[in-house]
């Protein structure tokens, strides 16, 4: 899969994509990851790609004219609603991005993200170039810089071989609707705290049972705005001296 970036600050990218997964999957050439300066589709020697906003008020926009020449070029032949190549304008007025996106995305040829600087982009992005604006969370960012890395690294450790084993990512927190469930390690005791007996008891069973009922439990708890999404955890929350109970078991 190859993925392309388009900014206006390109350096920002070198360090967060050195380390991790990244590097190794582009090696092994499962993806290619490829970042484009903005400024280079600009025709004045100030490289300019930003300007005021009809209508006044405060800030600047980046220019239409830009980035339909960069996308034009870095996705040539492309149509807006291509299905395996698609163009995302990251923006705080798009639709939240979440592991079902990532998913969809990690299963296309080409990923091209816009990232928005200022006080935004020139509508007409929206309207006749991207297929889709996407915002990762209800803030407001400096620029879509982060936002395009967090979207990477969610979509890109979900390529396959990228992880390792095809099932690495099945049971992670979101893939069923769900917080995961928690995790322990050795020592079974420290400072007088020990583990959940069941993961010890090599009853694979018994321990799938309590995985899933500790992660409707955890979900609930943290995260009731997921309930909505996952009829099997519509359940009473349990009692404080009940989840007591669950952590022992």
């Amino acid at each position: 899969m190859t993925f392309h970036v388009l900014t206006i600050f390109p350096d920002f990218f070198k360090g967060p994509l050195d380390h991790g997964v990244v590097p190794r999957a582009c090696r092994d050439g499962l993806l290619d990851i490829q970042v484009h300066d903005l400024r280079n589709w600009t025709h004045d020697r100030h490289r300019t790609v930003d300007d005021r906003p009809f209508g006044g008020g405060e800030g600047m926009l980046l220019k239409a004219e830009p980035i339909f020449d960069a996308v034009e070029e870095i996705l040539p032949g492309r149509q807006q609603g291509d299905s395996n190549r698609k163009v995302v304008l990251l923006s705080a007025q798009g639709r939240k991005f979440d592991q079902a996106r990532a998913r969809d995305y990690s299963q296309i040829s080409e990923l091209l993200l816009i990232c928005g600087r200022y006080e935004g982009v020139d509508e007409r992005v929206a309207q006749y170039l991207a297929d889709e604006e996407i915002s990762i969370g209800d803030y407001v960012l400096s620029g879509g810089e982060p936002a395009a890395l967090t979207l990477l690294d969610a979509c890109i450790r979900l390529l396959p071989g990228v992880m390792g084993a095809p099932s690495s990512g099945e049971e992670e927190s979101f893939e069923s609707g769900l917080l995961e469930y928690p995790h322990y390690t050795r020592p079974v005791e420290w400072e007088g705290r020990r583990i959940p007996e069941v993961l010890r008891s090599g009853d694979h069973a018994k321990i799938a049972a309590w995985r899933k009922s500790r992660a409707a439990e955890e979900t609930r708890l943290r995260r009731p705005d997921l309930i909505e999404r996952h009829g099997d955890a519509r359940r009473p929350p349990p009692s404080g001296a009940q989840r007591e109970k669950n952590k022992d078991e």
